[in-house]
């Protein structure tokens, strides 16, 4: 049989290793380390659940329908369905009750065939759960990071590729969306990354609240552990074994978002197998199969209606940590190919102090235009010409870095000056973001569309300033300047009345200064 997982209750909350061994009871029994011949012990056996049946005796029920309910942690209600390839009509069930996983709870009938159902089904990792239809990607996952967000946005049931070399901050951005991110469950894979990251979430995600439950985010986490010193194996199986667990909790109707960090060992996993079996490599070593291997992996993401009717969607965001930060290589190219939004972390960025350190001129998101309508609705009629403007700024600045590194910024007339003066405001005070600071670490989609109206504010009235020919110093008044800049950190999330006053001084300021120069 192939590799197979026991999907029911006691998966969310649990650490499981690449081959879903649960590692916190492995530890109670072997201390650190996993023994030889410890056996596939897989979710929790003996725990009892408090189950509420949802069919009685006469029904009919078919594969995905759901038969059963358990209250798996207080913010996630699991539903037990039916397995597949099986139907039939409800000939015995149980009363509602306490129950562990292996206990039959519905007996169906179908001809001459009896199917003893429990609150566990087994799944094959590497073939994809069925569904009745795909359906079109409406709806973003809002992250609370502005740069995603406003610029690049990732659609529920899209795909996320994020490369980046050595201390671009990879997993501080994986962290940062395995935490805010509004979907139901998180599945974070950490395959062949250090134990200490898998560490660093362990302590943290018990600890953080969860912005929309205001309970602990453990409460929707599942993780899965195969750091770079377990079996090459386990690692490969890894990847699928997070997308299966996803896919089974798609099915129930929540939002899944899987976090897999990093897509880039596993492929060297992938070599290295295919190196014992003396198959033909090809570039770079890897065999020649790695991108329909790739496209397996990201091509499981979706909005879905599963086969009981329910929409779910399952989100993939793969880090991918390219050897010396090239690009070129072939994991990168091929998971180019089959991702949505590319969001390319920059080497120059990360070691200025800049996080996240998205590349705003390489990075791109082709879910903007499938998002259109529900940012209209949602935020404001004009918040896309809003990001074009604040982009093209970004892009007319990046042009202008080029003269000013040569000649200097004195040379440049003012218009352009001042493009190089709000750049460095959309900069500093919108596009880096501070994960460890309250206000910052988390940002609101309204005040991320005021504090962008404010620059925008700023940006057309010093314009007029300048087409009037007043100098750029006058101009720039370091006051209003900074207070833009801080906003992200002196105007609480919840409060956002400050961002009005500064734009009252922005309107005065300039108002003062073109009466003054007209007379």
């Amino acid at each position: 049989m192939p590799l197979s997982l026991k999907l029911g209750p006691g998966i969310i909350g649990n650490m499981f290793d690449g081959i879903q061994r649960p590692l916190k009871k492995i530890n109670e029994i072997s201390y650190g380390f996993i023994d030889e011949g410890i056996g596939l012990i897989s979710i929790d056996k003996e725990k009892q659940w408090d189950i509420d049946i949802l069919v009685k005796v006469g029904d009919k029920l078919k594969s995905g329908d759901v038969y059963a309910e358990v209250q798996e942690t207080n913010i996630i209600k699991h539903k037990i369905m039916v397995p597949q390839r099986v139907k039939g009509e409800v000939i015995k069930v149980k009363e509602n009750g306490k129950y562990n996983i292996e206990e039959n709870i519905v007996t169906l009938k179908d001809g001459e065939n009896i199917y003893k159902l429990n609150l566990y089904q087994r799944w094959p990792v590497r073939k994809p759960r069925p569904i009745k239809n795909r359906l079109p990607l409406s709806k973003p996952l809002i992250t609370g990071q502005r740069i995603l967000d406003m610029f690049f946005p990732i659609a529920k049931g899209g795909t996320v590729a994020i490369p980046g070399s050595f201390g671009t901050g990879k997993t501080m951005t994986q962290h940062q969306l395995a935490k805010w991110s509004d979907a139901d469950i998180i599945v974070y894979i950490g395959c062949g990354e250090r134990g200490n990251e898998m560490t660093e979430v362990l302590e943290d995600f018990p600890k953080l609240v969860d912005p929309k439950t205001n309970t602990s985010l453990m409460n929707r986490t599942v993780l899965i552990a195969n750091t770079s010193n377990m079996p090459v194996a386990a690692r490969e199986a890894s990847i699928y074994t997070g997308i299966t667990i996803a896919e089974y909790y798609r099915d129930m109707g929540y939002d899944v978002a899987i976090m897999a960090d990093s897509t880039s060992r596993w492929a060297e996993a992938l070599r290295e197998i295919s190196g014992r079996l003396e198959e033909m490599p090809a570039e770079e070593g890897y065999p020649a199969y790695l991108p329909s291997r790739i496209a397996e992996f990201y091509e499981r993401a979706g909005y879905v209606e599963s086969l009981n009717g329910k929409e779910g969607s399952v989100t993939v965001i793969g880090a991918v940590s390219p050897a010396g930060g090239d690009f070129s290589e072939p994991v990168t190219q091929n998971t180019k190919r089959f991702v949505g939004a590319f969001l390319g972390l920059d080497r120059k960025l990360a070691y200025a102090r800049h996080y996240p350190a998205i590349n705003w001129i390489t990075s791109y998101s082709q879910y903007m235009s499938m998002l259109t309508d529900w940012y209209i609705e949602n935020i404001s009629e004009d918040v896309i010409d809003l990001k074009n403007k604040m982009l093209k700024i970004l892009f007319e600045e990046n042009k202008l870095q080029e003269i000013v590194k040569l000649v200097g910024e004195d040379v440049l007339p003012d218009d352009q000056r001042l493009i190089l003066e709000v750049a460095r405001i959309l900069k500093v005070g919108f596009l880096q973001q501070n994960a460890y600071h309250n206000e910052d670490t988390y940002v609101p989609k309204e005040k991320q569309y005021k504090m962008l109206k404010a620059i925008e504010l700023l940006y057309d009235n010093a314009y007029k300033c300048v087409k009037m020919g007043i100098p750029i110093s006058q101009i720039r008044n370091e006051e209003i300047f900074g207070e833009l800049v801080k906003m992200k950190y002196n105007i609480p999330n919840e409060d956002l009345s400050g961002i009005a006053e500064i734009e009252g001084k922005i309107y005065s300021y300039y108002k003062e200064l073109i009466e003054q120069y007209s007379k």
